[in-house]
């Protein structure tokens, strides 16, 4: 990622707080949905035909989060930061070119300036303007704990790849439920496309399904989508970064995210920075942290003066104490057994025998 790319993706100072924000959820590190209500000119007349867009923001960032990636080749430019964010928009096919390219110029998120996306942010989110009036968006904040817990699970590993899918499918299934019309849907992704078309066209038949390269740039929809995702990343890295400062008891953390963070991604000096210098021995970060990326790893296991952990194996049944131990007394005629007892269990109490429970 060069200066440029990194520049575009660290969040601005004065981001837009969309209704997408929700500050407990995202300081808690728990994944969320949000909807907007459906346009009254598309509830009015649910037969009206509507196209969908959709996008996403934070797939890399190992501080703060497409599809079809793996993450062995991706790594190069995994950042440990904040929540992965879905967008889906949707509107009238008649209004798709001339509301969103032609009056409103929609691009993509990484080609548009911050501000700009803000303030496109904003006008749809503002009552009265044709944005507002006539178009629909839904967001799935993923966040960093969540994506990492599920993908170092020692056992049926849920990736990222599929994450994404189920985020995607869900969002589009979710718009359906609200009665919309959807006859076209547009996806941005790179990789194998086709694989991840063919799989949105089994599960939705009747609706022609795009996915492609660089849809944010080809389709207004996409783009809009992106937008939407890009700017609600933006303003949860702030909440994130501002839950942190509030447990620095020094505050000798920038006020900014910006000059702390900035964009989350390892060719950022400023995000390798903030983790070295903020890594707890034991516990490593906070929710704003994808423990399951390379970065985060290596600090921990390798390069950190991290204290290690040996958990016991869940399976190993021959050493487990079991709830019956404490409801069963040990013969005293053996004393040397008896002072070898159960540590664990002496430390609750002496044993109750079956005949006092009986009675």
């Amino acid at each position: 990622m060069d200066s440029q790319d990194i520049a575009q993706e660290t969040p601005p100072e004065n981001i837009f707080n969309a209704p997408s924000i929700h500050q407990d959820e995202l300081v808690r590190g728990i994944s969320y949905t949000h909807h907007t209500p459906t346009p009254d000119i598309i509830k009015d007349d649910l037969s009206r035909e509507c196209v969908l867009g959709v996008d996403e923001a934070g797939r890399g960032p190992v501080l703060g989060i497409n599809p079809l990636y793996q993450e062995t080749v991706y790594q190069a430019d995994n950042a440990p930061a904040g929540p992965m964010v879905y967008g889906v928009f949707y509107l009238p096919m008649e209004q798709h070119k001339s509301l969103l390219a032609e009056k409103h110029h929609f691009d993509d998120s990484k080609v548009l300036t911050p501000q700009v996306r803000s303030n496109l942010m904003q006008a749809l989110c503002t009552s009265g303007t044709d944005l507002h009036e006539s178009c629909g968006w839904a967001t799935r904040v993923m966040s960093a704990r969540d994506i990492s817990s599920a993908m170092l699970k020692p056992a049926g590993t849920y990736n990222l790849n599929a994450q994404a899918m189920d985020a995607t499918i869900d969002l589009i299934k979710e718009v359906l439920a609200q009665g919309v019309n959807i006859t076209e849907i547009y996806v941005d992704t790179i990789g194998k496309a086709e694989i991840y078309q063919k799989k949105l066209e089994r599960i939705f038949p009747t609706i022609m399904v795009t996915v492609c390269p660089k849809a944010d740039s080809l389709y207004p929809c996409v783009s809009a989508a992106s937008v939407c995702a890009k700017v609600t990343r933006d303003a949860a890295l702030n909440v994130c970064y501002q839950s942190t400062r509030l447990l620095d008891a020094q505050a000798t953390a920038p006020n900014s995210i910006a000059d702390a963070w900035g964009s989350g991604y390892p060719s950022d000096a400023r995000a390798i920075s903030w983790l070295k210098e903020n890594m707890d021995p034991l516990f490593g970060w906070g929710n704003e942290c994808r423990f399951s990326w390379s970065t985060a790893k290596n600090m921990l296991e390798v390069k950190g003066n991290s204290i290690r952990v040996d958990w016991p194996d869940v399976n190993d049944d021959e050493h487990a104490t079991r709830m019956t131990d404490f409801y069963v007394i040990k013969s005293s005629t053996n004393i040397e057994e008896n002072e070898s007892e159960d540590e664990l269990a002496a430390w609750y109490g002496k044993p109750v025998s079956e005949s006092i429970i009986g009675n």
